[in-house]
């Protein structure tokens, strides 16, 4: 951890509230919280967690850079799946989890370009910070198109258009799971004296019970290797994804992450999980480390996703990499719009290009799947490659 960079004084003080605050949780609780819970906390806690505390996350002065920061020619072939899916239903988009609102604008435009700009555009977000960034971001860069845009406390009652969701199932709380040879148990996090006798956050795990324990059960998870296999279970993502499901009459969800199928998520091989923190673009593996100051994030198990849209009334209409499904809408025909091969405009759109599409960078490790309801016609984005039967 010596090479993180070191956080403000500012930016430590809102940390030991914040950790105050899980420690009066972890009390009342009785000692013992799950891992969700802590996540919960630690990303979403009103005014103090990572997401809802105000620090700046997004792009070369956050945490990290999603693939909208790296260049609006992924938005830009994003808008052909959201136009084909629009005509099959109504012109309406809702942006989960929008981030700076760049993809908002890119979409907007392309679409308008197009001669589709849908009437109404929802950003639903919970921070306070980047709903603030966000209307910045739509002032400057589609101005004229900002009037269609409205922000979402809650999902709407019913709803026929488009979601999309880049990069918002992978920040869900999930719960952690030990498969010991004595048993399945959940780890889960107390307040504990070290050696120097200061008060810490740590590890302790408890039998695996209710719902956890039925859902870790159904895994067959691998034999554990060297006394333990360690994995996330996100019992949050198949609910959000079955609450959408009642609002959705017609139209798609169209869920980017970075994860697996089923078969290659639990491998036993990956003993030890899938879950990263990050900060100031550093990844780590210690979500105690300055609760609220980081990122915590796991891998997304699109068969469970999938799983829950079917079981929800939905169709499970395409699944397949971030590359792939670039290809198919058009990347390289957006990247040609860039002008000249030689000029420098385009030589950086194209290098972003191959960052969002090579195996060794995002193409392969980001997928997306579609879940669907009254839409009859094949997605463009699954037209080659579709990888639906490895879920």
């Amino acid at each position: 951890m010596s090479a993180l960079p070191q956080p403000s004084a500012d930016a430590l003080m809102q940390s030991a509230r914040l950790l105050e605050r899980i420690e009066a949780e972890i009390e009342t609780a009785g000692g013992w919280i799950s891992f969700s819970r802590y996540m919960e906390l630690a990303l979403y806690a009103p005014g103090l967690g990572y997401y809802s505390g105000g620090a700046r996350k997004f792009g070369p002065g956050g945490d990290f850079i999603t693939a909208p920061e790296l260049t609006p020619l992924f938005g830009q072939a994003l808008a052909a799946q959201v136009e084909q899916v629009m005509c099959a239903s109504e012109a309406e988009v809702i942006e989960v989890g929008a981030g700076t609102g760049l993809l908002a604008a890119d979409l907007l435009l392309e679409l308008e370009h197009r001669g589709r700009a849908p009437e109404r555009y929802g950003i639903l977000e919970l921070s306070g910070e980047l709903r603030a960034r966000q209307f910045d971001t739509l002032a400057a860069k589609a101005p004229h198109l900002a009037g269609r845009v409205h922000w979402l406390d809650a999902l709407p009652d019913t709803f026929c258009g488009v979601v999309v969701a880049n990069e918002v199932l992978d920040v869900m709380p999930v719960h952690l799971i030990v498969s010991r040879a004595d048993g399945l148990f959940e780890r889960g996090v107390v307040m504990a004296q070290d050696d120097a006798g200061v008060r810490r956050l740590c590890w302790a795990d408890t039998p695996a019970q209710g719902a956890v324990a039925e859902a870790a059960g159904a895994l067959a998870l691998p034999a554990p290797q060297q006394g333990e296999y360690v994995t996330e279970l996100n019992l949050a993502g198949g609910a959000w994804v079955s609450a959408w499901a009642q609002r959705l009459v017609r139209g798609a969800m169209i869920l980017i992450d970075y994860g697996y199928p089923r078969a290659e998520y639990y491998l036993p091989s990956r003993a030890s999980g899938t879950l990263l923190c990050y900060y100031r673009h550093h990844a780590h593996g210690d979500p105690f480390l300055w609760p609220g100051l980081n990122d915590i994030t796991a891998f997304v198990d699109f068969t469970a996703v999938a799983e829950a849209g079917f079981a929800a009334g939905l169709d499970v209409q395409g699944y397949t990499t971030q590359a792939q499904f670039l290809f198919n809408c058009g990347v390289l025909d957006c990247l040609a719009r860039r002008g000249p091969q030689e000029s420098a405009d385009y030589i950086r759109a194209a290098r972003a290009v191959q960052r969002l599409t090579t195996p060794q960078e995002m193409g392969e490790l980001f997928k997306v799947l579609a879940l669907s309801r009254g839409i009859d016609t094949p997605l463009l984005g699954f037209a080659r490659g579709d990888r639906l039967h490895t879920l």
